[in-house]
């Protein structure tokens, strides 16, 4: 049978099982309905005019041109001396920082610099949603654990919890990587210093790696402290770790972000860099170098967002919603089945569908981020937003309490 010229040929699919985004689909129904997004992650509010005339300067300074393919020296060695200072690790900034265009794209080189066809990376879910295609991409093989959903007398989940018993059981002989994600996205929990002790003896006779996106680092509470595996030697000698200054500094349009690793995985990984990414913009590298001098610019974060937190969580206890636990991040997960409104007996993506399009507030199902949606009744909400939308947002939400 003679075949259309015109016809574009058919192909296989590298992503099979991958679709639209949840994020992307909750913001359009947002849209649609001209809801309040509290689904995505990302600040409704300006980042500081300091940072933009800084970028401006660079602009105006014909800083325009490609930089270097590891990131401009001034910003690797800011980020070496912010690691140190916080975490008492020094790493290299000629061999061992590269700046990277966001944190997912240090995701997935990172990803791409180590795992061979039929490796094994071990994630634990609810997890972003990056993770699982990067794996497959490389030609990895995912295996995926799930944190314990710690529930109360009445089957709601209270908390969540890192299933040692189950990690352990997944890392074997074929292990080449274990994702860690600390702060996490979306419970908000965080890892302990006795975390990464466990984690190490789980590791410590084994040639498995780890990647650690620790892009929420200043955004931990109530007077605690981010514990990165750069604070672990022992760790960070098998480590990638991940942040991102779109999330520190307000500004996620930006992409820029950097990946911290010894000398030996990090020429692996900037083999990849260079091929897909090579450089990230450089006006954005230059300013970004000059406010990173200041660190009052990310050590008030954890204030800044708490008092957002406080806000919005006093206001959801109001409605009803079973609040969990938020140690860090920017968003509040809440159990919706102690609601006294029939809508409570829907599962996670039908009331995060009928919250948006019948009372105007956009949220994210728990549940979207398993492989395999695994209902727990919780939603998450993100509040890194305005005073005024998060109180637009909750005069909405009230309206649940007055259904019955």
């Amino acid at each position: 049978m003679e075949q259309n010229p015109h016809m574009t040929p058919v192909f296989p699919s590298r992503l099979p099982e991958v679709g639209t985004t949840v994020f992307t689909v909750m913001s359009a129904l947002a849209t649609k309905h001209q809801a309040i997004n509290l689904g995505q992650g990302f600040p409704d509010f300006p980042c500081d005019r300091e940072l933009i005339s800084e970028v401006n300067a660079a602009m105006l300074a014909d800083h325009n041109q490609y930089p270097p393919m590891t990131g401009v020296a001034e910003l690797r060695e800011g980020v070496a001396k912010k690691i140190s200072n916080l975490y008492s690790h020094h790493y290299d900034p000629d061999t061992e920082i590269t700046i990277t265009a966001g944190g997912t794209q240090g995701i997935l080189t990172a990803i791409l610099s180590c795992v061979s066809p039929g490796n094994e990376v071990v994630i634990i879910e609810p997890a972003y949603d990056s993770y699982r295609p990067s794996i497959e991409l490389a030609g990895g093989i995912t295996v995926a654990v799930s944190l314990l959903a710690n529930r109360n007398d009445d089957g709601c989940v209270t908390s969540y919890s890192i299933p040692w018993d189950d990690l352990a059981k997944a890392i074997n002989s074929k292990t080449r990587l274990i994702i860690i994600n600390t702060p996490h996205n979306p419970t908000g929990m965080v890892w302990q210093s006795s975390d990464l002790d466990r984690l190490a003896n789980l590791v410590r006779n084994t040639s498995a790696l780890i990647l650690s996106d620790e892009v929420y680092e200043h955004m931990v509470f109530d007077g605690q402290s981010h514990i990165s595996v750069a604070n672990h030697p022992e760790l960070a000698a098998r480590s990638f770790l991940i942040s991102s200054f779109g999330k520190t500094f307000h500004v996620t349009g930006w992409k820029v972000g950097y990946v911290a690793a010894p000398a030996a995985m990090m020429k692996e990984f900037r083999k990849v860099h260079q091929f897909n990414v090579f450089t990230v913009n450089t006006p954005m590298q230059y300013g970004i170098a000059k406010y990173l001098k200041k660190a009052d610019h990310y050590l008030g974060l954890p204030s800044f967002y708490q008092a957002k937190r406080d806000y919005f969580s006093k206001g959801l206890e109001q409605v009803g919603f079973k609040l969990l636990p938020v140690a860090a991040t920017y968003f509040q997960c809440a159990n919706y089945t102690t609601l006294d409104i029939a809508q409570s007996k829907m599962s996670e993506a039908e009331f995060c569908t009928w919250l948006t399009s019948e009372i105007g507030v956009a949220a994210i199902p728990v549940s979207a981020f398993y492989a395999k949606p695994m209902e727990s009744g919780v939603i998450r909400f993100c509040f890194a937003k305005k005073e005024e939308t998060l109180s637009a947002a909750l005069a909405r939400l009230q309206t649940l309490s007055k259904r019955n």
